[in-house]
């Protein structure tokens, strides 16, 4: 699956948002195998963060003039908050961005496949708890959620082992997935 997903990401034109109003974040989207089938790694943030509070999310955070690049920032903010050295990702492409509703990002998501297991060290200032989902999980229809919100915007969430993933983490995984199916 891995040389499928780096052939469909450096061929596919990405969406970029460019909203000089908004804060430049990334975050790295871990994907790893584990007894025969794909996972994906999120972090669940403590309460004493100062934005995304309680919240279930990829590692990453705010761009910062040293990183030099977002891919530099979603390396630097996933080594921060659980350990994860860059040496040992491998960054399959980049996703589409989004833009965060409740606070004022736009986040640029960079899939990369990581090893497994792995030494974790969190940062239990900004992560409570590492949740490891299976792909398979997250493409059942039942763990599946959809409302409309007020402007007819349409909301997705995911719920797993009473976990729900929801706002841009889930609209980046939701078009996670659907490039996924191409390539299950």
């Amino acid at each position: 699956m891995e040389p499928k997903l780096r052939e469909l990401l450096s061929q596919r034109k990405k969406a970029r948002i460019t909203n000089p109003a908004r804060i430049r974040a990334a975050v790295l989207v871990p994907l790893f195998r584990k007894d025969g089938q794909y996972y994906l790694l999120f972090i669940k943030r403590t309460n004493r963060v100062r934005v995304h509070k309680g919240q279930i999310s990829f590692p990453g955070g705010a761009y910062e003039e040293r990183d030099g690049s977002l891919l530099n920032a979603a390396l630097r903010e996933s080594a921060e908050e659980i350990g994860l050295a860059a040496d040992d990702i491998q960054i399959l492409g980049e996703l589409d961005d989004q833009e965060s509703i409740t606070t004022n990002y736009v986040i640029t998501p960079f899939l990369g496949l990581i090893p497994h297991p792995y030494h974790f060290r969190l940062d239990r200032h900004e992560v409570q708890e590492l949740l490891e989902v299976p792909i398979a999980a997250l493409l059942d229809k039942d763990n599946q959620h959809t409302e409309i919100l007020p402007g007819n915007r349409v909301a997705c969430s995911y719920h797993y082992g009473g976990e729900v993933i929801w706002g841009a983490t889930a609209r980046i995984l939701q078009r996670l997935l659907n490039m996924l199916g191409e390539t299950l």
